[in-house]
């Protein structure tokens, strides 16, 4: 288990998303006028939902190893419920009046999509390599 990549990435992803619920986004003047407001990932319901959603759906991806076709099929998931996280945050910082600021941790998002997409590529590798040696045999 320990010895694929998808492994390392699908661990460095959950890792990322589960920062995010500690560090903010997005700060800025909230539609309350309260000051220096931080957003993130316990911000609202549906963000919380979703969040904890791709973490744990990327860190048991880790132990499907098994099960490649599923492994890729949930890492695809959660690279889809990433991208619908990111359009949640987008929506939730057209709330925001004023000028705010993002912050340095929002690159996290990023590092999950990254983490994600190459832990998918890992998969389909070994599905490639297990295909080859099948047909050598």
């Amino acid at each position: 288990m320990i010895q694929r990549i998808q492994t390392i990435w699908l661990l460095l992803a959950s890792i990322c998303v589960f920062l995010t619920l500690k560090f903010s986004t997005y700060v800025g003047t909230n539609k309350d006028l309260i000051p220096s407001s931080f957003l993130n990932g316990i911000a609202t319901l549906p963000l919380i939902f979703v969040t904890l959603a791709v973490g744990i759906l990327s860190f048991i991806t880790i132990f499907l190893y098994k099960n490649r076709k599923l492994q890729l099929r949930l890492t695809i998931l959660a690279v889809l419920l990433e991208a619908g996280l990111l359009f949640l945050y987008y929506k939730e910082i057209q709330t925001f009046i004023g000028k705010g600021t993002f912050s340095i941790t929002a690159i996290l998002h990023a590092a999950v999509m990254f983490f994600l997409i190459l832990a998918t590529r890992g998969i389909n590798s070994d599905n490639k390599l297990i295909k080859d040696s099948n047909r050598l045999r």
